[in-house]
């Protein structure tokens, strides 16, 4: 979603009967575009102002997205952008991806119910290139993390699934700079994720998210050089 300038411009909220979500998605996309920089103070006011809103689902989104690691709410203060990850954090996660993320797909590709595996589908559908041009990236980035978090749901265990979700991965990764390739490439790693997930190969699906994990690092590992 393209935020104007102007605060009586087009970004004003036009649907009041989905009013929080369109406000949540639109300070989402900021955030995720950089228009909210990471680490800088978030203005309720300001934002009430140019998108044309009260203040109260303002703070209602701001809330949600503090829940997904996004934002940061501090005494006193107030709201603000969360930072960037460094590279010793950057590394980390990926270290700790590797050891559940594999695991958890050679467990779900046993386990996986036919319901879970549609709706896989549909996600990385919905990722794909479709009529009327590619997702958004903040969309893309939204979709790859219910697209991980289901595949560790699948697996059947549930400490896998909190640990990874808990650390709101693809939100924060998307977030290090705009790199569209790293959602075409990730489109076709998550087709043979799929193929493996379908003909309940658990060690082709090990396999194939360890690459694809591995892939993912190189890829956003660019933001440090």
């Amino acid at each position: 979603m393209a935020i104007s300038q102007n605060p009586h411009s087009s970004t004003q909220i036009k649907r009041p009967p989905r009013l929080g979500d369109e406000v949540y998605n639109t300070i989402y996309t900021q955030l995720m575009s950089q228009k909210i920089l990471p680490g800088s103070r978030i203005s309720i006011d300001n934002l009430a102002r140019e998108l044309g809103v009260s203040q109260t689902p303002i703070r209602e989104a701001l809330s949600r997205l503090e829940a997904q690691g996004l934002v940061v709410k501090t005494h006193l203060i107030g709201f603000s952008a969360a930072s960037q990850m460094d590279r010793a954090r950057f590394d980390q996660l990926y270290e700790l991806r590797l050891l559940l993320e594999p695991f958890a797909a050679r467990k779900a590709a046993t386990l996986i119910t036919p319901e879970q595996f549609e709706t896989l589908k549909r996600l990385a559908a919905e990722m794909s290139i479709n009529g009327q041009g590619r997702v958004s990236y903040s969309d893309f980035a939204r979709l790859d993390g219910q697209f991980h978090d289901l595949i560790a749901q699948a697996s059947g265990n549930d400490l896998i699934q909190d640990t990874l979700a808990a650390l709101h991965t693809h939100m924060h990764l998307f977030r290090l700079f705009h790199h569209q390739q790293a959602a075409s490439t990730a489109n076709i790693e998550h087709a043979e994720l799929l193929s493996a997930l379908e003909a309940h190969d658990g060690e082709r699906a090990e396999a194939a998210m360890r690459t694809h994990v591995e892939r993912s690092h190189d890829r956003f590992s660019t933001f440090f050089t």
